[in-house]
């Protein structure tokens, strides 16, 4: 990650990583629907202070057990939870994977503990609160209720709360096309984030 001489991540956020998160689901209930993809994108400043995306993990996931598969939902995604090439790991590997990638993350840059980022991040952080508890993980390196709602940000700084809206009033572009692909979305959320983060000056504001 860039190591800029103008700022430090671990100085910017009281300690905290922002991790941008985002999971594809089969449906709403954080407790019987499934966790589908989950994508982070890792965001730090670069040598001129300017924060931008830096590295980013992602993949699919199979439903554990008795989960609900909504058809609602999987219309929204399109994502097809049996499809032979889908190469999708069990929950457990998936948020195995995901926590080492935000602890490496956190040993990177010197930050005490990692802060999801999302677009209406506590969906996001349910979620994943749930399936830690359900895998029998005894803790997660994200904060277990603090967040950074893009979704709350973007309403402040550019009065659109819906993602797309949002960027498009970033001016940073988004393809219908390629929304409900969880990396695609965490992608275009950290440019959001960043965006925003890279317009108030602390102490200052907007």
């Amino acid at each position: 990650m860039a190591n800029s001489t103008l700022m430090h991540i671990n100085k910017r956020f009281d300690g905290y990583l922002p991790i941008v998160i985002d999971i594809e689901t089969s449906g709403v209930d954080y407790q019987k629907n499934a966790i589908l993809e989950i994508a982070a994108v890792t965001v730090d400043f670069n040598d001129a202070g300017v924060l931008i995306p830096v590295g980013n993990f992602a993949c699919h996931v199979t439903p554990f057990e008795g989960a609900r598969l909504d058809d609602a939902a999987m219309q929204i995604t399109g994502i097809d939870p049996f499809h032979p090439f889908r190469f999708d790991i069990s929950e457990h590997d998936a948020l195995t994977q995901l926590f080492q990638f935000v602890e490496k993350s956190l040993d990177l840059t010197g930050c005490r503990r990692a802060v999801l980022v999302g677009h209406n991040a506590h969906f996001d952080l349910s979620f994943i609160l749930m399936a830690a508890k359900r895998c029998k993980f005894k803790a997660t390196p994200f904060h277990a209720f603090t967040v950074f709602d893009t979704a709350t940000l973007s309403g402040l700084v550019f009065g659109k709360t819906v993602l797309a809206k949002a960027l498009r009033a970033a001016r940073l572009g988004f393809d219908k096309n390629e929304a409900h692909s969880a990396i695609y979305d965490a992608r275009k959320t950290a440019e959001l984030f960043c965006c925003i983060v890279n317009k108030v000056k602390v102490g200052v504001g907007v």
